[in-house]
């Protein structure tokens, strides 16, 4: 019945959609009903620490998978897929053709290797999606960004269907569920991967179950996100996510007001609870079959997200020009295995999602299969009760297009190519970024170290064919392989 053998464990990897580290219960929001998630925290470890490598769907998930910065793998931006007139995906052209990670060696296709049954369940967002990608042999995805809640697209044996009414999380875990009894009749190990669009927007009453949101919106004051007096930090203009995206032209500052705002943050909420559910489900399930104890179970999202943080209402591409706060950056990560990972433990150790795939293939047993020249290093001696090292005095880097960030528990420097304009916060002293430190009088010592820093890691990594510093990257989607003409002039600004 799956994997029994304690060197090689099951893996449930599940990943939220633009989740915020600060929206969680266990991460002190007591507006938020999360208790699968916070029982993971007893049970485990939280990591409050954890960054994206990019503040945007697509290429944290390539990074995710592969272990590697934008600038390696060459998925800069959102993954554009085909629209119809009225902004909604088409379901004529199932996905975008273009294999966006193509030859590059993923956790999925090592673990192949090893004996593992793999299955991708949810959103998928890397381009082709037909049939199994990157190593997935069992595959359920749905390949957009987004779509309603209530009407999934999803592939199934090669088709695209669309699943009318049945609600998306409840869908993916269905099927997450369904690999899942497959696996009571194999002694192999699995590596289950569950990728929710939860909590990602649409946020309306009619997307969720109403009796939740009625009661997030009746009941909830809201107070654990800023006001509607938290300004937009200088020289940013907040994206306005409402516009229609097939519509060039609009205002980049819309008006919030408090009903906007509340409707926002309950389906916001409610999404966050569903999904928490549909985990017990999961953790449910493996209980119940006594393979709890052997399942090394992960949380993550792909990137964090801003209620009202700084203003905005959006991630790193929620601002014009793209921002780096923790709150875009930063991202939920919980690991739990009761018996073998140290539970009810808080981990303050820099880390990032290319830390992911070395970490997995050391704990699984296969630090050998680990790609050379891959910039993360493995976190998995926490897992197993061991020190650290000098883990918790390292940098953590970020990018997204021309934008980079250097960050240590004290100082953060973000740099935009070519030109600025640039930021420095003391994080350690002023944790909400409200002060750019940049030109004021006596940092320029400081800035010139991190800047020294920032470029010789990234020099280290960079392949200079898929240089993120050098290209145009709007926030509006990629639509073509990053080394190909005119990949970033889809929807351009204005």
């Amino acid at each position: 019945m799956a994997s029994r053998n304690l060197e090689q464990p099951n893996v449930l990897f599940i990943l939220s959609d633009d989740q915020g580290s600060w929206a969680m219960n266990c991460a002190g929001n007591e507006e938020i009903r999360s208790p699968n998630l916070d029982r993971l925290a007893r049970e485990g470890i939280r990591f409050e620490n954890f960054f994206c490598t990019s503040p945007v769907c697509s290429p944290a998930r390539a990074s995710i998978v592969t272990g590697r910065i934008p600038s390696q793998h060459g998925v800069h931006d959102l993954v554009s897929m085909p629209h119809d007139q009225e902004g909604k995906p088409d379901l004529d052209v199932p996905s975008n053709s273009i294999q966006f990670l193509a030859d590059m060696p993923t956790y999925a296709e090592m673990l192949t290797e090893l004996g593992y049954d793999t299955c991708l369940s949810g959103k998928w967002h890397l381009g082709d999606s037909l049939q199994p990608r990157c190593g997935f042999q069992t595959w359920y995805p749905m390949p957009y960004g987004q779509s309603s809640f209530r009407n999934v697209p999803i592939v199934e044996d090669g088709e695209l269907t669309l699943h009318e009414g049945t609600y998306a999380t409840d869908l993916f875990t269905d099927n997450a569920l369904k690999f899942l009894s497959r696996q009571v009749d194999t002694e192999r190990p699995f590596c289950l991967n569950l990728h929710y669009t939860a909590p990602h927007r649409p946020w309306r009453r009619e997307h969720h179950p109403e009796n939740i949101w009625d009661d997030y919106y009746n009941n909830c004051p809201f107070d654990s996100t800023p006001g509607l007096d938290e300004p937009v930090p200088p020289g940013f203009q907040r994206y306005n996510f409402e516009r229609p995206s097939a519509a060039p032209g609009g205002s980049l500052n819309p008006t919030y007001d408090s009903e906007k705002r509340k409707q926002h943050l309950t389906g916001y909420f409610t999404a966050i609870e569903e999904m928490d559910r549909n985990i017990g489900r999961l953790l449910d399930w493996l209980e119940e079959q006594d393979l709890r104890n052997n399942t090394l179970v992960v949380f993550m999202s792909d990137n964090g997200m801003n209620m009202g943080h700084h203003g905005i209402y959006g991630k790193g591409n929620g601002t014009w020009p793209q921002n780096m706060f923790d709150t875009s950056v930063k991202v939920p990560c919980l690991i739990s295995r009761p018996g073998h990972v140290p539970e009810n433990q808080l981990n303050a150790d820099l880390l990032s999602q290319y830390d992911w795939l070395p970490t997995l293939m050391e704990y699984a047993g296969a630090a050998a299969r680990i790609p050379d020249g891959l910039p993360g290093r493995s976190f998995a001696p926490l897992l197993n009760g061991m020190p650290s090292g000098d883990r918790e005095s390292i940098f953590v880097f970020d990018e997204y297009g021309p934008v980079r960030m250097i960050r240590s528990h004290e100082w953060k420097l973000v740099w935009r190519y070519p030109a600025g304009a640039h930021e420095l916060y003391n994080v350690a002293e002023d944790p909400q970024e409200s002060v750019n430190l940049f030109a004021q009088p006596g940092y320029a010592a400081r800035i010139n170290s991190l800047r020294q820093e920032l470029d010789d890691w990234f020099a280290n990594y960079v392949d200079p064919q898929l240089d993120g510093s050098k290209l145009a990257v709007t926030g509006y989607g990629q639509r073509d392989l990053a080394t190909q003409v005119d990949a970033f002039d889809y929807r351009p600004r204005n």
